[in-house]
């Protein structure tokens, strides 16, 4: 039997190195991978999924308004062998169900990575939606600066503080967010610290 899956880790676990290993992997046995991603990801171009790691795909960019299931039925009905989607926390509630769909309707294994909660520690949509119906929920784990592991997405401003009010989905990368323990994403708010971002010269 086909399962949902919801695949999450912080900023920096290489979620989406590990969403395109994984359509390696199946391309590689001879199966065919729809690979999606919502359209509110756009860092690296419209149809481009690229990793920190270099690796990168032609992808399909699902819109807020797309019916997923409709898609799927029109264009890639058997036609594909697994569905993976990467930046599942911007896919809304209703995406997530027809995804839902399609792995009980047309028994398709659908694989969607990426984060649980944002800056403030809030669930995203997509991501409470799969939380609550995915059939396995597995932790990509990463470590913060001090080694305990990383489970707040801190989002730094361009003093080197962190964020704590704003809008829910400002998209960046290493040069905005960094992965912190909970103890240590308090004690930085608690403190103003400056905190450094990875990447960043002395």
């Amino acid at each position: 039997m086909a399962k949902l899956y919801f695949k999450y880790g912080a900023m920096g676990s290489s979620k989406t190195a590990q969403a395109l290993i994984t359509k390696y992997n199946y391309e590689e046995n001879g199966l065919s991978v729809w690979l999606i991603k919502p359209s509110a990801d756009v860092r690296d171009g419209a149809q481009i999924l690229r990793s920190r790691i270099g690796l990168e795909a032609v992808v399909e960019v699902i819109s807020p308004e797309a019916d997923v299931y409709n898609l799927y039925q029109q264009t890639r009905q058997g036609k594909c062998n697994v569905i993976i989607a990467d930046e599942c926390q911007f896919l809304t509630r209703s995406q997530i169900d027809q995804l839902r769909a399609i792995v009980d309707d047309y028994n398709i294994p659908v694989m969607c990575f990426g984060l649980r909660t944002d800056f403030l520690c809030n669930l995203f949509e997509g991501s409470r939606r799969l939380m609550e119906v995915a059939d396995t929920i597995q932790e990509i784990k990463t470590i913060c600066d001090c080694g305990a592991k990383a489970t707040v997405n801190a989002r730094i401003d361009g003093q080197g503080h962190i964020v704590t009010q704003g809008a829910q989905v400002v998209l960046g990368g290493n040069d905005s967010y960094i992965a912190m323990c909970h103890k240590c994403w308090i004690r930085g708010i608690r403190e103003r610290r400056k905190i450094k971002l990875h990447g960043q010269n002395e």
